[in-house]
């Protein structure tokens, strides 16, 4: 076969081989820093123990693009650009859906296997994950109580505090509303963005209106819905963290102290935008039109 011999592909003569002065893909990318970041510390070393540390390194660049993405996404709002905001929206979903795959890679750990190197961990947890706190933060889950997590380290205390101060994804979104037209109540815009998002049954008439006529509403229906694909995507996440941690330590306590698995399950009932769910209540159904 044509550039084939003994099931060897020969290299093009135009392929690039000497980088003695250029830059290369592993200098790009950085790799031997990225690749020398896995110090496993049970002794002698368990052979999981690198499946853990990559598994939640992984996550950490996931939710560092996240967080970019989503910080694109509150500036765009700000500016009126809708468009650019829902594709920054729509490649953070695709990040969400591989974040959640990604469970199923740790749930190949046993029991067994972890509790011979979970005591190496010390009290480090998930809990402590400052990106993905900035994460909640960005989406509307706000708690000024986590920040002491963080006082000990002043750029990620910093990254978090930001994250707090700053008006959610969905605070612009309605922002964006307001000065598009749409009656957002005073409320919504002069609201203490510090606090967790709360329900607010005053935005719902608002919103119903715009799912009862999606036509002249468009832009801000398929926005609506993309929300709410965040929301979905967010809470399978969160279900499949407390699955994979139910399945491999059961109901023990966390390593930084938490209850574990009912703590997790609480969990499940934060929520994002509670009237893009209360909506779907309040649309009244067409009438019944017979077929012709």
């Amino acid at each position: 076969m044509d550039g084939v011999e003994h099931n060897t592909r020969t290299i093009e003569g135009s392929v690039v081989t000497d980088f003695t002065d250029r830059m290369s893909y592993g200098g790009y990318l950085e790799l031997d820093t990225l690749l020398s970041a896995q110090h496993p510390l049970s002794d002698p070393e368990h052979p999981d123990e690198l499946l853990f540390i990559v598994q939640h390194q992984t996550t950490e660049l996931w939710l560092k693009l996240v967080l970019h993405e989503l910080g694109a996404a509150c500036a765009y709002l700000r500016a009126d650009q809708l468009a650019p905001a829902l594709k920054c929206i729509a490649r953070v979903k695709h990040i969400q859906k591989t974040l959640t795959e990604q469970w199923s890679v740790l749930a190949t750990l046993t029991p067994a296997e972890y509790a011979q190197f979970r005591g190496v961990l010390g009290n480090a947890s998930g809990f402590q994950s400052a990106q993905y706190r900035a994460v909640e933060f960005t989406l509307g889950n706000k708690n000024a109580a986590m920040l002491k997590v963080f006082e000990g380290d002043p750029a990620t205390h910093a990254l978090v505090s930001a994250a707090l101060t700053a008006p959610s994804l969905y605070d612009e979104f309605l922002r964006m509303l307001a000065r598009s037209g749409y009656a957002i109540p005073e409320a919504v815009l002069d609201r203490d963005v510090t606090k967790a998002w709360e329900f607010t049954p005053e935005l719902v008439p608002v919103l119903t209106a715009i799912y009862e006529d999606p036509q002249a509403n468009w832009a801000a229906y398929e926005t609506c819905e993309e929300l709410v694909d965040l929301e979905d995507n967010f809470q399978f996440w969160r279900f499949r963290h407390l699955k994979t941690v139910e399945r491999i330590i059961g109901f023990k306590t966390g390593t930084g102290g938490s209850s574990g698995v009912p703590f997790l399950q609480r969990a499940l009932s934060l929520t994002f935008f509670p009237e893009l769910f209360s909506v779907r209540t309040e649309i009244r159904d067409s009438p019944h039109r017979e077929t012709p």
